[in-house]
C-alpha cells in the first residue's frame, strides 16, 4: 500500500468516526479537542499514591483477620472457654458452621470477589460510555476513605461481625477505583501533545500508521509505569511515617494497642488517599466516552457486551484464549497473594510494626523491578506480549515455589526470625522478588515478592 493510499484511507476513516478499527482518538476525533498537560498527568500519578491498597488492601485484611483469632477459641477445648494460641487452633461460627479463621478469611474474600465481578459486570462498561467514568472514581474513593475512618470503631473482637462488612465493602470500594482510575490512561496517552502531533504526521502522510500505534502503545506503558513508581516511592514514605505512629502510640507493648494501631493506620491511608485524590478530582478533564448504541442503557450495556463477547468467542479463537488465560493468570496471581497474606499475618502474630516493614522491604524491591523493566523494554522496544510472557513464567515459579514449600521446611514462608537459612538464601530470593516487581510492567498491576524466608505482599 502506498503512502497516498495509506493516507487517502486515514483520512475518510477520520471523516467517518471510524475510531474502533483504526484506535483514533473517537467518534468526534478529541485529539483536536483535548490535551493532556504535564500538570494533569502528575495529578493522575499522585492519586495512585493514595489508592494504594493500605487500606483495603493490606492493613484492613490483616486487622480482621486479627479480630477474627482475638474473638476465636480453642477448638479443642469447650467453645469459647480457651482463647486462641500461637500453637491451637482457631474457629469461629460464620455462615451457619464453626470455620477456622484463616478459612473464613478466604471465603469472605471469595465473596468480595464475587460482588466486585457483578458491580463491574453491571456498571464497568460506564468507563467507556459517556460522561460517567470521573463521578465514578470519584464515588467510590469516598466510599472507600469513608470506611476507612470506619475502622476507628472497630476496635474490640468483640466487633468482628462488623469488621466482616468492613472487609467487603473496603476491598470492593478499592477494586473499583482502581480500575476507573486506570481506565482514564489511554486516553492520558492518547492527548499527550507528542501522540496527537504522530498521529497528524499520519494523516499528512508523513508517517506509518504502525510507527505511530508502537510510539502510543510504549507511551501508555511509560504513563502506566511511572504511576506505579510514583506510587511506590510515595507509599514508602506513607509506610515510614507510619512505623513513626506506631512508636508513639506503642503498638507492641500490648495486644489492645496492637489492635488499635491497625485501625489507626487505615484511617490513616483513607485520609492520605483523600489527600491525594483531590488534584485529580478537579483537573482530570472530563472526555466524553463513546456513545450507547440503540436500544441500549447504561444498565444493560454490561450486560450486552459479555453477551457480545461470548458470541465473538468462537470467531476470534486468539481473543478468547487469551482471556482465559488473563482469567486463570489473574486468579492464580490473586489467590497466591492471599493465601500469603493470610499466613504472614499468623507467623507474624499479627504485628502492625512488622507488616508495615515487611511492606517496605517489599515495595523498594518492587519499585526498583518496575524500573528496571521499562528501561529494559524502552531501550530494546520489547513487546508487551513479551515482556507478559517473561512475567508470566515467574510467576509460575513463584507459586511451584509456594508448593514445593507445602512439603518441606526449606522452601517457602516458614518463620519469622531471620534463621542462617533465610539469611543465606536472600541473595537468591531478593532477585526472584526484583524480577517479579516486572509484573507491574504489563497488565494485571499485581506483584508478590520474597525477602530471605520473609514474603512480601503487593497487591
Amino acid at each position: 500500500m502506498s503512502k497516498l493510499t495509506e493516507k487517502t484511507e486515514i483520512q475518510e476513516a477520520v471523516a467517518q468516526n471510524d475510531a474502533t478499527d483504526l484506535d483514533l482518538p473517537n467518534l468526534e476525533d478529541k485529539s483536536t479537542i483535548w490535551t493532556t498537560t504535564r500538570l494533569e498527568l502528575w495529578a493522575f500519578y499522585v492519586f495512585y499514591i493514595g489508592n494504594n491498597g493500605l487500606s483495603g488492601f493490606n492493613f484492613g485484611p490483616s486487622q480482621f483477620q486479627n479480630l477474627l483469632f482475638l474473638a476465636g477459641y480453642d477448638p479443642s477445648q469447650p467453645p469459647f472457654t480457651a482463647p486462641c494460641g500461637a500453637d491451637t487452633d482457631c474457629v469461629l461460627p460464620y455462615l451457619g458452621r464453626i470455620r477456622d479463621v484463616n478459612s473464613i478469611v478466604l471465603l469472605t474474600n471469595g465473596m468480595s470477589f464475587a460482588l466486585q465481578a457483578f458491580v463491574l459486570l453491571t456498571i464497568g462498561a460506564w468507563a467507556d460510555y459517556g460522561r460517567w467514568r470521573p463521578n465514578i472514581t470519584i464515588v467510590f474513593t469516598i466510599v472507600a476513605v469513608a470506611v476507612s475512618f470506619a475502622w476507628l470503631g472497630v476496635k474490640d473482637p468483640s466487633k468482628w461481625q462488623a469488621g466482616v462488612a468492613l472487609y467487603i465493602l473496603g476491598l470492593i470500594a478499592y477494586q473499583c477505583a482502581l480500575t476507573f482510575w486506570t481506565a482514564a490512561f489511554p486516553g492520558l496517552a492518547r492527548d499527550l501533545p507528542e501522540i496527537k502531533q504522530s498521529f497528524a504526521d499520519v494523516v499528512d502522510g508523513k508517517k506509518l500508521l504502525e510507527d505511530h500505534e508502537q510510539m502510543e502503545s510504549l507511551e501508555r506503558n511509560r504513563i502506566s509505569n511511572v504511576s506505579f513508581a510514583v506510587c511506590s516511592a510515595g507509599e514508602i514514605i506513607i509506610l515510614a511515617i507510619m512505623v513513626g505512629i506506631l512508636k508513639g502510640v506503642k503498638s507492641d507493648e500490648s495486644v489492645e494497642n496492637n489492635t488499635k494501631a491497625f485501625s489507626i493506620l487505615i484511617a490513616f491511608s483513607g485520609g492520605v488517599w483523600l489527600l491525594c485524590a483531590l488534584p485529580w478530582f478537579f483537573l482530570e478533564k472530563r472526555r466524553p466516552g463513546l456513545s450507547l448504541p440503540p436500544g441500549m442503557s447504561l444498565l444493560t450495556i454490561g450486560f450486552k457486551q459479555t453477551y457480545v463477547a461470548f458470541r465473538e468467542c468462537v470467531r476470534l479463537k486468539q481473543t478468547f484464549l487469551y482471556l482465559i488465560f488473563y482469567f486463570l493468570m489473574g486468579d492464580v496471581l490473586n489467590t497466591t497473594v492471599t493465601v500469603v497474606g493470610t499466613l504472614q499475618n499468623s507467623v507474624v502474630s499479627y504485628s502492625t510494626l512488622q507488616l508495615t516493614l515487611l511492606l517496605i522491604v517489599g515495595i523498594v524491591t518492587q519499585g526498583l523491578g518496575i524500573y528496571l523493566f521499562w528501561l529494559v523494554q524502552k531501550r530494546f522496544q520489547i513487546s508487551t506480549k513479551a515482556m507478559l510472557c517473561f512475567n508470566v513464567f515467574w510467576i509460575l515459579i513463584l507459586t511451584i515455589w509456594g508448593l514445593i514449600g507445602v512439603h518441606t521446611d526449606k522452601f517457602g514462608f516458614k518463620h519469622s526470625d531471620h534463621d542462617q537459612r533465610g539469611v543465606s538464601a536472600s541473595s537468591d530470593v531478593l532477585v526472584l522478588c526484583f524480577v517479579l516487581g516486572g509484573w507491574q510492567d504489563v497488565c494485571l498491576h499485581r506483584t508478590t515478592c520474597f525477602v530471605g524466608n520473609h514474603h512480601c505482599f503487593r497487591k
